[in-house]
């Protein structure tokens, strides 16, 4: 197959002029050539001009010449690339997945089960590959399975009763359960093409494959992760809830021993192989693992508030004010999302401010795991139709700023400015707010859950962003306290085995300070799973 980019639709010009489209550009009808299949495999929006925004793919397809021998694959590329305008047409890449122990190892080994602490994304994969290699792999996840974590949550929202092993950040899927579930990522690997078929197969929607922005939406995402649960389990492997890790014993060679509290009392297992994914907010999970020698070092993240404007707001701004009159329809009825952002300023003192895991259509959250700690996040369904955006506003932590040598000072940091917005928020969970106006003239009391480095980068940002972006620092947007969840402030040294300090443990994801969201989580879950299957098949 072929791969063409910059394929162009009006709004509401339809998907199946696409091959006409393709023949036009390349001289097909020139070459007595068609296409004979195609598939999209990006759908982008350009939207510079507004007046005449554009909906661009790129396009995997296939040729046939009817009644002639077929040419070479090189040979049609030279062909009909003399015919393009444009940039050249590229032979469209396998990007299949494939591990070498996969199609032959099933049931075949004999070892100890692999644990995995944690049942976030890189813990789900790197269970998912291992089960379906005939691995049998255990895995310890401190929470609930998302039935019953749902109900913990909205109790949680309305009643302001936490549930510190049950949670926003604590259960089935991780933290992104309870997100937009954004599925962006900036690596390039082949493993990205399995977790995004792997989320498709488990019920995420087809169009994860091609969007430019892919998202699944926390309501779907709830469905996603029980699927892939049970396919792990149906593939031989074992998901434990409500058993959390709490220690390690080492003993010859690789072999240790796993201890784990579950609600029949501490549970012992033997292991060769133990996978760290416990996610960025398991504070006391480090605190042992530290205890006990795993090495770890500090890591820079990001703290700052949360943004709400209206979506209509947005909308307007990236797609035009008249868009309704040009266009004589609302933005969703021409066919495109709800419009999103990204937006970065570097300060005078040097610091980066960005805006961060932005939820079109959504709506911010109370997202705490510890008790007398205020968190917020922003979460949003599949349809993205909540009347609301809103976004985290961040500035840089540097290691600098911790104030200690301690490898576990960012979370001390982290946990100081939680227990100030708990306590801005009358002793509640729920984020302490007030409008842009009030935190821009310092009317408010917001800035007091902040570090003062990150409120002037708020208050120096915000108009900057203003000017990028029409309404953004209107000012009766709103302001939530406080974020300081964005990333891990811990890194778990590991070496290029993958191993941690002690050969064996395997930290990844996130938390562990290798990742920066669900894609690159799940990517890294794969690696550590083919590291695992090379040693022990």
């Amino acid at each position: 197959m072929f791969r063409i980019h910059e394929i162009r639709l009006s709004l509401g010009e339809p998907k199946d002029r696409i091959p006409e489209k393709i023949a036009a550009v390349c001289g097909l009808e020139k070459e007595g050539c068609r296409v004979a299949d195609w598939r999209v495999v990006r759908e982008s929006v350009d939207a510079r001009d507004k007046s005449r925004i554009r909906l661009v793919y790129s396009v995997d397809f296939s040729l046939e010449r009817p009644g002639t021998g077929e040419l070479p694959e090189t040979e049609i590329l030279r062909v009909l690339n003399a015919q393009k305008r444009g940039g050249a047409l590229e032979l469209a890449p396998s990007g299949q997945y494939s591990f070498s122990g996969a199609d032959d190892g099933r049931g075949s080994f004999s070892g100890l089960p692999p644990v995995i602490a944690g049942f976030g994304p890189c813990g789900m994969f790197a269970a998912l590959v291992l089960a379906e290699c005939g691995f049998k792999p255990v895995v310890l996840e401190r929470g609930k399975p998302v039935e019953e974590r749902i109900s913990d949550v909205n109790r949680f929202w309305r009643d302001g009763v936490l549930d510190p092993e049950s949670n926003v950040q604590f259960g089935e899927g991780g933290a992104g359960t309870f997100s937009d579930g954004k599925l962006t990522t900036g690596i390039r690997d082949p493993r990205v093409g399995k977790v995004l078929e792997e989320f498709v197969r488990a019920g995420g929607g087809a169009d994860l494959l091609y969007r430019q922005a892919p998202h699944m939406g926390t309501d779907v995402l709830r469905n996603v992760v029980k699927n892939i649960r049970e396919k792990i389990i149906a593939d031989g492997g074992t998901v434990l809830f409500r058993h959390k890790l709490t220690g390690l014993r080492f003993e010859k060679g690789t072999r240790k021993t796993v201890f784990a509290e579950s609600p029949e009392g501490r549970r012992e297992m033997p292991a060769d192989a133990l996978v760290i994914a416990i996610g960025h907010s398991a504070r006391d999970t480090f605190a042992m693992l530290s205890a006990q020698g795993i090495a770890m070092e500090q890591k820079p993240f990001s703290i700052g508030l949360r943004i709400e404007h209206p979506q209509s707001l947005i909308n307007a701004a990236q797609y035009g004010e008249n868009f309704n009159k040009v266009y004589g329809m609302p933005p969703q009825e021409a066919g495109l999302p709800p419009a999103a952002y990204k937006l970065a300023h570097r300060c005078k003192d040097g610091r980066g401010f960005y805006t961060f895991c932005m939820c079109p259509g959504g709506s911010v959250i109370a997202a705490a795991s510890q008790e007398g700690g205020t968190v917020t996040n922003g979460m949003s369904d599949r349809a993205r139709g909540a009347a609301f955006a809103n976004s985290a506003l961040l500035a840089d932590v540097r290691t600098e700023d911790f104030g200690s040598d301690d490898p576990l000072a960012g979370i001390a940091f982290q946990e100081h400015y939680e227990r100030l917005a708990f306590a801005l928020g009358g002793g509640s969970y729920k984020p302490p707010q007030e409008t842009v106006g009030e935190f821009l003239r310092g009317r408010g009391s917001l800035a007091g859950c902040l570090p003062d480095f990150a409120a002037a980068a708020i208050r120096e940002g915000l108009p900057v962003f203003g000017r990028k972006l029409k309404g953004f620092a209107s000012e009766d947007a709103r302001l939530y306290g406080v974020e300081s969840r964005s990333s891990s402030p811990v890194r778990i040294l590991r070496d290029a085995g993958l191993n941690a300090s002690a050969e064996g443990v395997y930290p990844g994801g996130e938390g562990a300070g290798y990742a920066g969201g669900i894609v690159s989580a799940a990517v890294d879950g794969i690696r550590i799973a083919e590291r695992i299957m090379a040693r022990g098949s």
